[in-house]
C-alpha cells in the first residue's frame, strides 16, 4: 500500500472508531447518574469520618451538561473499546505476514480484559485518592470541589489506568514478530520502572505516594510479565532454528 492508500486507511478506521464510541456515549448517557452518584460517595464518606463539609460545586450553568457529556463519553470509550482496539488491530493487519496477524489477534484478544481491568482500578484508586487528599483540610473547615475539575480528573485517571495496563502487551507483541528481542525488555527494565513511576505520578496527585505505588506496582508487574513472555518466546524460536539446522546438517 502506497503512503495515501495508509492515510485512507487510517481515516476508515479512525472514524469507525469514533463513531462507536458515539453510538456507546449515546447509551450511556442514561448511566451518568449511577456513576455520578458513585462519584459523590468518597465525599460523603469524608463528611461522614471526619465531621468537616466536603461537597462537590456546580461553578457555571453550563457545567451540569458538560459533566454529563464528558461522564457519558469516557462510558462510552470504555465501553466501546473492543471495537477501537480491533480497528488498531485492524489497521496493523495488511502489514504482517500471515503468522505475524494470529500475535496481533492474540494482542486483540489480550489487550481487551487488560485495558477493562485497568479502567477498574483506576475506578477503585479514586476514593482512596479522595479520602486521603481531602483528610488534609484543618478542622472546622469546608471542602467544596469543583465538579468539572474532579471529574475531568478521575475519568483521565481511569483510562490512563486502562491505557497504561494496555501497554505491555505491545512490547509482547512487537517481540513475536521480530523487533524487540526478550532480553532486550529485561536489560531496559531500570527505565521501564522509572517511566512508570513517571507515568504513575502524572495521573495521581503528587501528594498521594500510596496511590502512585498502587498504580505503579501492577503496571510494573505487568511489564515483567510481557518480558518473560517475550524470554520463553525467544528461547523456542532458538530451538525450533537449532532443530532445523540440525536435520539439514543432518
Amino acid at each position: 500500500m502506497s503512503l495515501g492508500q495508509h492515510l485512507v486507511e487510517l481515516r476508515k478506521r479512525l472514524f469507525v472508531a469514533a463513531a462507536t464510541v458515539a453510538v456507546a456515549a449515546i447509551g450511556c448517557w442514561f448511566l451518568v447518574d449511577f456513576v455520578f452518584t458513585a462519584l459523590k460517595d468518597p465525599f460523603r464518606a469524608v463528611t461522614h469520618t471526619s465531621g468537616r463539609l466536603a461537597e462537590l460545586n456546580f461553578q457555571t450553568l453550563t457545567e451540569a451538561f458538560d459533566v454529563r457529556l464528558q461522564i457519558a463519553m469516557t462510558l462510552g470509550v470504555v465501553v466501546a473499546s473492543p471495537i477501537w482496539l480491533y480497528q488498531i488491530w485492524a489497521f496493523i493487519v495488511p502489514a504482517l505476514k500471515r503468522r505475524e496477524k494470529r500475535y496481533a489477534l492474540g494482542f486483540l484478544l489480550t489487550a481487551i480484559p487488560l485495558f477493562l481491568a485497568g479502567c477498574v482500578v483506576g475506578w477503585f484508586i479514586f476514593p482512596h485518592m479522595v479520602q486521603l487528599l481531602a483528610g488534609f483540610a484543618p478542622q472546622q473547615t469546608t471542602t467544596l470541589v469543583g465538579v468539572k475539575g474532579y471529574v475531568d480528573f478521575v475519568m483521565k485517571l481511569v483510562l490512563a489506568v486502562g491505557i497504561g495496563f494496555v501497554l505491555p502487551v505491545f512490547l509482547v507483541l512487537l517481540n513475536f514478530i521480530g523487533i524487540i528481542s526478550g532480553k532486550a525488555i529485561l536489560k531496559g527494565w531500570r527505565v521501564a520502572i522509572l517511566l512508570i513511576t513517571i507515568f504513575s505520578a502524572a495521573v495521581t496527585p503528587s501528594a498521594d505516594v500510596l496511590s502512585m505505588f498502587l498504580l505503579a506496582i501492577p503496571i510494573t508487574a505487568l511489564y515483567f510479565g510481557a518480558a518473560g513472555i517475550a524470554y520463553l518466546h525467544d528461547r523456542s524460536v532458538a530451538r525450533r532454528q537449532d532443530s532445523f539446522s540440525t536435520g539439514i546438517a543432518v
